[in-house]
């Protein structure tokens, strides 16, 4: 019963292009569309019917996992029509579950709306790029857009530490070794000091979630490998300074050269709702020149939101100004601008004092006829 059920869920999913299923005991499953969640119209679930589904797609180690550790995490393939990264885990005693669709399909960096100076960074020879932004905002996406650029484009040897493997790539121009932590390497710091043996040209970590690897992740953008990485982080400022605060305050000033010296560029995303269904991405985008280093290595962070203002010609962008490009070109409302604004009082005004000096050109003009 739950195999036929599993499938009939994966493939509603995929073809209603949901985002996320839940699986949840005590109500029908969970499809979450354009960024909100809608019930199924079935019946509620009983504990036994999550715990079907769970054993109908998760591998014996993952069980074994769940019953030891309370939750588990893996990726697996719906035939060929997507692919789903999965979250298991207990909750009141039952088991929840939470399936992110992975497109099979890997949109181009201009099909996404990255700006040029970030594809340009990535074939820089060396230096730490970081994408950044809450979960569900399509950093996966980002970068596996950008590794398949670089695939295309360029011999390159491309590593990647990812949990789980989310998009698979295959080899192009480039070769494309994909590592699973806990499946094929025991942990991401493990995996990039070993990465460094490879003969890597590209180093891409999933996620930068502790010390070790942060720190393994700074010194392999050192040694001349451009390194790619993501962190739960909203913006480009808050970024450099989660990294720094993330080391022991005797090693900040010694952290805070090598990041100057090794970081190319963050990009900040998030996912709003287009008018007329569907998500945009917007993009705070820090280009590191010498100047924005000068300030990272001085401890001067607090200055990098301004630094970002004037540095346009650089490609540079803050959110809030990515986000009001958005509205001034009708793709998003002005709820959703400023839901997602990092300083939603002066994005408002701004709005407003748009609005008006628009009105007061259509004004003049009708003076006029």
């Amino acid at each position: 019963m739950a195999t036929i059920l599993i499938d009939k869920l994966l493939h509603a999913a995929v073809k209603q292009g949901a985002s996320d299923i839940h699986i949840v005991v005590g109500q029908p499953p969970v499809f979450r569309l354009h960024g909100r969640l809608r019930k199924l119209e079935t019946k509620e679930l009983e504990p036994e019917d999550a715990v079907a589904l769970m054993k109908s797609i998760a591998p014996e180690r993952c069980q074994r996992e769940l019953q030891e550790a309370g939750g588990s995490d893996f990726g697996f393939a719906f035939g060929d029509m997507a692919r789903f990264r999965v979250s298991i885990f207990k909750q009141r005693g039952n088991i929840s579950m939470v399936l992110r669709q992975i497109p099979t399909t890997m949109l181009s960096p201009e099909e996404l709306g990255l700006p040029k100076e970030v594809v340009n960074l990535v074939f820089k020879p060396r230096g730490l790029f970081l994408v950044t932004g809450p979960t569900g905002s399509g950093k996966s996406t980002t970068l596996a857009s950008l590794v398949n650029h670089i695939n295309k484009t360029v011999d390159h040897h491309i590593i990647t530490i990812e949990d789980p493997i989310e998009f698979f790539h295959y080899h192009n121009k480039s070769t494309i070794n994909q590592r699973e932590v806990g499946v094929d390497v025991p942990s991401f710091s493990e995996a990039i000091r070993r990465a460094l043996r490879q003969d890597p040209d590209v180093i891409l970590v999933g996620e930068l979630r502790d010390l070790e690897t942060i720190e393994a992740a700074i010194s392999a953008a050192e040694t001349g490998h451009v390194v790619f990485g993501t962190l739960h982080t909203n913006s480009a400022q808050g970024t450099i300074n989660r990294i720094i605060d993330a080391f022991p305050g005797n090693l900040q000033d010694q952290i805070r050269t090598q990041l100057s010296t090794s970081i190319i560029g963050v990009l900040a995303q998030t996912l709003v709702p287009r008018i007329g269904g569907g998500r945009v991405a917007a993009y705070e985008v820090l280009v590191v020149t010498s100047g924005i280093a000068n300030l990272i290595r001085e401890n001067k962070t607090f200055r990098i939101n301004s630094a970002i203002q004037t540095g346009a010609k650089h490609g540079m962008q803050l959110m809030d100004d990515a986000l009001f490009y958005h509205w001034q070109d009708g793709i998003i409302t002005v709820e959703d601008a400023l839901a997602k604004a990092q300083r939603q009082d002066d994005l408002a005004k701004r709005i407003v004092a748009y609005r008006r000096a628009l009105e007061e050109g259509i004004e003049e003009e009708e003076e006029e006829v």
